[in-house]
């Protein structure tokens, strides 16, 4: 791992020096719903984006007052000169599944000019940037908190085209749907960087998005991004999303609810195997399966005593993906102690009791599973019979550094 202590203090220095923001700890919790970035931005009369040409990079989840989305409120006020907006994977409106995203064209509500990120590189997504005539980028989409999760390398992409071109970047910060209180499992390998994971950080990386944007710069970018991180007011580490007053807006379509994300971070690493992570009911990544599984799964794995979690036996019949119109057995998980919970240790607990009572288990031919847990150690310990104890203790000095590191750029207690 290669974290420069040195590129994070020079990188936290720039990016306060390019912002109000800093990287200093909120200073108490006003009473109240939790304010967002937006929120904040649209209260200061779009005080930052005064003179600016604006793009935005942003999904169904950049929502503001009312749960209008920010790009129909940003277009509509004489304030802001938004003259572009940028869609991830599953697009600016929502309309493609995983893998997937929206045509370049005309958005039917505005009018303005939609450009596809998904998949695009550095020096693409900066030739989009010249194209469409911005000079700030504002990015505005809710995360999940797990580092497989595309949108935050969709920033850091699109922090490094900007950076490239000359363009200032905004981060309108979003709560962590989980609290955000701890980085939990491995820290990649950049030998398996992908679009899952570009840069070492820990599969569950309890940070914000704005967080990740300031280390981003600070750690793998040389301080290069003009930043601006607006910051969340009421929010405060270990907060749970009900209690943060905000509409939930699935940020995909198989993340329905805040119980999806806490679950995510561990049982998303069944898309590397030939198990069902659920998709296509209505209960995605909480419910895990496959054809010849039977109760003695869930005894295995409820056995482990993995904290804060029941697994219980659960059949379902998923209406697409693996397995789609077919009864398949497996689990349920039953979050019931959020602050004990370990997501990832749960996967690891998960994936180790599948293999061991199941004949049929096996990981996806592409060694997916590798890019998903940023190495391929997780999947040759297990493959040695490793149990749940020595493969997390496998990642703890890694994760130790990447803690470290991390607390630097926190800007909520």
């Amino acid at each position: 791992m290669s974290l420069s202590r040195r590129g994070l203090l020079a990188g936290a220095g720039a990016a306060g020096a390019a912002s109000t923001v800093g990287t200093a700890r909120a200073a108490g919790s006003p009473p109240g719903r939790v304010r967002t970035g937006f929120e904040r931005l649209a209260g200061s009369g779009y005080a930052a984006l005064a003179g600016r040409r604006v793009g935005v990079v942003t999904n169904p989840t950049g929502t503001g007052p009312g749960a209008r989305h920010v790009v129909d409120l940003m277009h509509a006020d004489p304030r802001v000169d938004l003259v572009a907006v940028f869609g991830p994977e599953h697009g600016f409106r929502g309309t493609a599944q995983a893998g997937g995203s929206e045509a370049v064209r005309r958005d039917p509500a505005t009018g303005l000019p939609v450009y596809d990120t998904y998949g695009s590189d550095g020096r693409a997504l900066a030739a989009a940037f010249e194209a469409a005539g911005v000079d700030t980028v504002v990015f505005d989409i809710q995360d999940v908190g797990a580092r497989f999760y595309t949108y935050v390398w969709t920033m850091y992409d699109c922090m490094a085209a900007a950076a490239r071109a000359g363009k200032a970047v905004v981060v309108l910060d979003r709560p962590h749907p989980a609290g955000g209180v701890r980085a939990l499992g491995p820290v990649l390998d950049r030998a398996y960087a992908s679009f899952v994971g570009r840069e070492p950080v820990a599969l569950a990386h309890g940070m914000t998005a704005g967080e990740l944007a300031l280390l981003f710069n600070g750690e793998f970018l040389g301080g290069a991004v003009r930043l601006r991180v607006e910051r969340l007011a009421g929010w405060r580490r270990g907060m749970d999303f009900a209690a943060t007053g905000l509409p939930w807006v699935p940020p995909s379509p198989n993340m329905p609810t805040p119980d999806t994300a806490l679950v995510y971070p561990g049982t998303c690493l069944f898309e590397g195997t030939n198990l069902s992570e659920g998709r296509g009911t209505t209960r995605p990544f909480e419910l895990l399966g496959a054809e010849g599984i039977d109760r003695r799964w869930a005894e295995a794995a409820d056995a482990l005593g993995l904290p804060g979690v029941w697994v219980r036996e659960a059949w379902f019949a998923p209406v697409f993906s693996k397995f789609q119109g077919r009864t398949v057995g497996g689990v349920r998980l039953l979050v019931h102690d959020r602050e004990a919970f370990d997501p990832v240790r749960t996967g690891i607990g998960l994936l180790v009791t599948a293999r061991r009572v199941w004949s049929g288990f096996a990981w996806r031919p592409d060694h997916w599973i590798d890019r998903l847990t940023g190495s391929d150690r997780v999947r040759t310990l297990i493959d040695a019979g490793a149990g749940v104890d020595e493969v997390t203790a496998s990642w703890e000095a890694g994760l130790s550094r990447f803690r470290g590191v991390r607390e630097e750029y926190l800007l909520y207690g």
